[in-house]
């Protein structure tokens, strides 16, 4: 068994670069149109993967071209993909991305088969999350199957990390069952009430999170790097990430997360998982695209002993 299981989406990420957004009733022409494989679930998962982590991703795909290659792909990077259900008749997920010279992108997404992933479809999943060491997900396929998920893993044992992404309401219960939180400012104001904005309101924010029974809460804050708040020392401290120079910033938080968890999985401590992550998140924004843009171990490894030395 797995390690690490990750529960989450499969899309066909339709990117095209433009100048700035459109504003309402507006035209743009944009450049270097691209199908790239992406998900917010499927990117963290091949994130963990090129990370060097054994991966099983319970996924639900159409049976469209693209969802038959994807799964191909997945299992040739050495992904865990018995678990990837395809749907007859249904297209794979789509998310429409315009992406603007500065880096900053903006997305629109329709679920599609991955509206599938239910809690009544993951049933035969559940004795392979309650044996993984940590479970990972998003926001991005149905409620109901990540509710499931996450108390059947909080039942076996199994950590839970949540990057509750996109932002949108969960109960107590699920929140109940989570260890470790990911969420960017966006998010957490989303779910606790509170703007987070600098270090007095980050730590705000996850004493909240920390009331609901969340052990661990980080807080992404672009720039400036990570909350880190745990719930045991009452206080949280920043930790900066790395200064690049950003083409395209589309999976930076999924190959974060990615990176997170396989760090933990190697015995690495919570600082040094989130340094590990922050590297290999810095080198995803140097390149275009969601999957084509996550950076393989060899990569970051470098990249980590390049800015020690």
């Amino acid at each position: 068994m797995s390690p690490l299981v990750v529960l989450g989406s499969v899309n066909a990420d339709h990117v095209l670069r433009v100048s700035s957004f459109p504003r309402p009733g507006e035209t743009l022409h944009g450049r270097d149109y691209a199908v790239i494989a992406g998900g917010k679930g499927a990117n963290q998962a091949v994130a963990a993967v090129r990370c060097g982590a054994d991966v099983a991703f319970i996924a639900s795909v159409g049976d469209d071209a693209f969802g038959q290659q994807i799964r191909q792909c997945y299992a040739q990077e050495g992904m865990d993909v018995s678990a990837m259900k395809v749907q007859a008749n249904t297209p794979t997920g789509i998310a429409m991305i315009q992406v603007t010279d500065q880096g900053e992108n903006s997305i629109a997404l329709s679920a599609e088969a991955n509206a599938a992933l239910t809690a009544e479809a993951i049933t035969a999943d559940l004795d392979t999350i309650a044996q993984a060491d940590y479970l990972l997900m998003q926001l991005e396929t149905p409620m109901c199957g990540i509710e499931k998920a996450a108390f059947h893993a909080k039942a076996s044992n199994t950590q839970v990390v949540l990057n509750p992404a996109p932002a949108a309401s969960l109960s107590d219960a699920l929140l109940a069952a989570v260890d470790i939180i990911t969420p960017n400012e966006t998010e957490a104001q989303s779910l606790t009430g509170i703007a987070v904005t600098d270090s007095e309101s980050a730590q705000a924010a996850s004493n909240v999170l920390h009331q609901k029974g969340i052990e661990t809460v980080l807080i992404t804050m672009g720039k400036q790097g990570v909350w880190l708040s745990d719930k045991a020392r009452k206080e949280g401290r920043l930790i900066p990430g790395f200064v690049v120079d950003a083409m395209d910033t589309t999976a930076a938080g999924d190959t974060f997360n990615g990176a997170l968890v396989t760090g933990l999985i190697e015995g690495q401590t919570l600082d040094q998982a989130i340094r590990f992550a922050h590297a290999a998140a810095a080198l995803s924004v140097t390149q275009r695209g969601a999957q084509t843009s996550i950076p393989s171990r060899v990569d970051i490894d470098a990249f980590l002993a390049h800015q020690d030395a």
